[in-house]
Order: structure tokens, then sequence, then C-alpha cells
């Protein structure tokens, strides 16, 4: 089947049944193409390089389509100050965790958020490894936490941040390392761990749809001050992001600063 044919079949859907389609689908183009690259002998940088560029033409292609009059801001993208006086702005990143993708780990994903008057109103992660979306519509279920154990802590695989470090000490958690963004938010919805934080570096598609999803599941996701995640800023640098069960997050934010800095 075509793009066309394919974008075809795809209107009149929502915005989160749209998100939904194109995480989903992305994540099985990028998943077919390492599967083929790497039979053929393709170095790891040629991999990552092609996947990015692959994932996001689709997508451009399909919001071309389907939402022509929505502005796009993609990490693969060229970005453009159009988007600022636009209400409707998808951030996607098209493959996060490029790195894991190259790598052929399963610790990758695809994210599709839409920043709406000022809000998030919809979004999809895909995890194309284990083959599943979370998206914001249906909400995710996150499982009951187990009674009596230590909260969970996930981290990047290269580095440790800071705030991490003390949110281990702090809440006294087990930790463990995981690649992309979305992978990290996700084992939160899936009940692998209860806490994700990062500071020293983001930019906006990494965090919106992880955000998107983790927020209509009912998790705390915000700046690591406490202060809401603003999209569709002129800079597209974020550079910190936490998410956790809702339980959490007055200890995080104790350990982090010595008292809540939102009172």
């Amino acid at each position: 089947m075509s793009n066309a044919e394919l974008f075809a079949t795809w209107q009149g859907l929502t915005d989160a049944e749209l998100a939904t389609v194109l995480a989903q689908h992305v994540g099985q183009i990028l998943d077919e193409h390492r599967n083929t690259q790497v039979e053929r002998g393709i170095s790891i940088w040629q991999l990552k390089d092609s996947g990015d560029l692959l994932a996001h033409h689709f997508l451009l292609d399909a919001f071309t389509t389907l939402r022509p009059n929505d502005a796009v801001l993609s990490e693969e993208g060229r970005d453009s100050q159009n988007r600022l006086t636009n209400n409707r702005v998808w951030i996607i990143d098209p493959l996060d965790g490029t790195n894991e993708y190259g790598e052929g780990r399963a610790d990758w994903a695809v994210h599709i958020a839409l920043w709406e008057d000022e809000a998030l109103t919809a979004g999809a992660v895909s995890l194309p490894s284990i083959d599943t979306v979370f998206a914001t519509d249906p909400p995710a279920v996150v499982p009951p936490k187990a009674p009596h154990t230590k909260p969970r802590l996930v981290t990047s695989r290269n580095r440790a941040p800071y705030a991490a470090v003390l949110v281990a000490e702090g809440l006294d958690c087990e930790a463990f390392r995981l690649g992309s963004a979305g992978a990290k938010t996700m084992s939160i919805l899936m009940g692998e761990a209860d806490i994700y934080i990062h500071d020293g570096g983001m930019h906006q598609w990494d965090s919106a749809a992880p955000a998107a999803v983790a927020m209509a599941a009912g998790l705390h996701a915000s700046r690591i001050d406490g202060s809401p995640l603003i999209y569709n800023k002129p800079d597209t640098w974020l550079p910190d992001f936490f998410v956790c069960r809702p339980e959490y997050t007055t200890d995080i934010l104790h350990a982090l600063w010595g008292r809540d800095p939102r009172k």
C-alpha cells in the first residue's frame, strides 16, 4: 500500500487516534528497516542516520496530508518560527534512542505529541521492540506497586544526573538504566519503575510525548522544580524532566530542594 493509500484510511481519525497509528506504523517501519539493513551489513552510524530520516520524512508526509494547517517541530527537521503563531503544533521525535536502535537494543521509541492551545492534548509513545503503543486515549492503566518495596528509579544508560543521585539517596531507591526517554517513562507505566528523573540536557521532543502519555495515565510529570512543562517556545531546549507515581512527588522535591518549591 502506498503512503497516499495508507493516509486515506486514516482520514477522520481524532488527534489521539492519529498519534497512536503514526507511532505504531513508524515503529514498524523502523523495525523492518533495521532488520533489512543489518542483513546487508550496514554500519551502525549509517543505520542510525537512515532510520532517523526515514521516520522523519514519513511523519512529515503524514502531517502534510492529514493535518495540513498544523505546525510540526521535529528533532530531525529544520525549525520554523512560524510554529510560534500556530495554536496546534505536533512535537515529534521520529526515533528516540538512536544509539539503542543502532546497537540492536530494545529501549528505543517513537514520540508523537500535540501541543494545542498551551496544553498537551494528544500523544503516543511506541516501543516497537515489544510491539506496544502507549497513548493518551485510551490512557494506560498503571499496575499497582508491590507493597513494602523500595522505589525503583530509572536513569540514563550513559550518565547518572545529579538530580537522580539526590533522589536515589533521599528515597533509598533501587536504580537501573535504560536508553530512550520514552522507554524510561513507559517503564513506569508498565510497573517496572516508579521514578524517572533527568537533568542536564533535553529538548522539547524528548519529553513532550512521554509527558502527555504519563499525565493521561495519572502520573506526575513536570520540570525538576515541580513547575509545568511548557512547549512550543522559541528555544527548543527544555533541559530537565521528571515523571513518577504521584505519591512520590513531594518526597522527590524535598530530596532535590529541601522543600516543595511549588508552595
